[in-house]
């Protein structure tokens, strides 16, 4: 396939606290699920997909996310003395990843197309004369393992974040975006999360989604990790 949108990255420099001693000498990005480290999972979809460079932040145990993916030569490393969050990290890869849309997935998901990849979907719905960030939501229903809570609602067509004190939220973000870089101007330095650019964006009436058709797995806790094996070995 021959990808409109040529980069990707991968937000990996997060040790992943809460899956506590199976992080304690492994970077939770390289945890196995159903016989296969969840970020190389990422990495084969992207490539897939046909998008050609792919930039992985690094952070805590940095040095085996290289390790365990130097056989592919068409990824890139952005490394991070102190973890930058989301939008800090995507901000300090921005030199690498161009100014140009580019994806940027999670690293702890793991999902199942049904139909076509989520890259595709997200491709096809890509407008960028009225859109700066599209997410690609999933419904509950289709969540499973350690699935947080619902973030989204979506009223007349256009997606709307949680506000506080609302229950009974429909849709969640499943950690796949394209993101234009041009939200980046005006955003903080250093530490700071995307969910500020996705709340600009909202604002702005710049902020877009698709619903994903397949089926979504987060893997947050030991006890997640089992279910997700379990669910994907049957």
């Amino acid at each position: 396939m021959s990808a409109l949108i040529k980069t990707g990255m991968i937000l990996a420099a997060g040790r992943g606290i809460r899956m506590r001693e199976l992080t304690d000498f492994l970077p939770k990005p390289l945890i196995t699920v159903a016989g296969e480290p969840i970020l190389t999972r990422i990495v084969h979809k992207m490539h897939a997909h046909g998008i050609q460079k792919i930039v992985i932040n690094t952070c805590y145990k940095g040095e085996l996310i290289k390790k365990a993916l130097k056989a592919f030569d068409f990824i890139q490393y952005s490394d991070e003395r102190h973890a930058l969050e989301t939008g800090g990290g995507v901000k300090n890869a921005l030199p690498l990843l161009g100014n140009d849309p580019f994806f940027v997935s999670n690293a702890d998901p793991i999902w199942i197309d049904k139909t076509t990849s989520v890259f595709s979907q997200l491709e096809a719905a890509w407008n960028p004369e009225t859109t700066d960030i599209l997410l690609a939501l999933i419904p509950l229903k289709q969540a499973f393992g350690d699935v947080p809570d619902g973030n989204y609602f979506i009223e007349k067509g256009l997606p709307r974040r949680q506000r506080p004190g609302e229950k009974n939220i429909p849709y969640m973000f499943m950690g796949v975006q394209i993101i234009h870089p041009r939200v980046f101007q005006t955003s903080p330095d250093g530490v700071f999360s995307l969910r500020e650019l996705y709340d600009v964006a909202e604002k702005q009436g710049r902020l877009r989604h698709i619903v994903y058709d397949g089926d979504w797995y987060h893997v947050g806790t030991p006890e997640s990790l089992i279910e997700t094996n379990e669910a994907l070995t049957k």
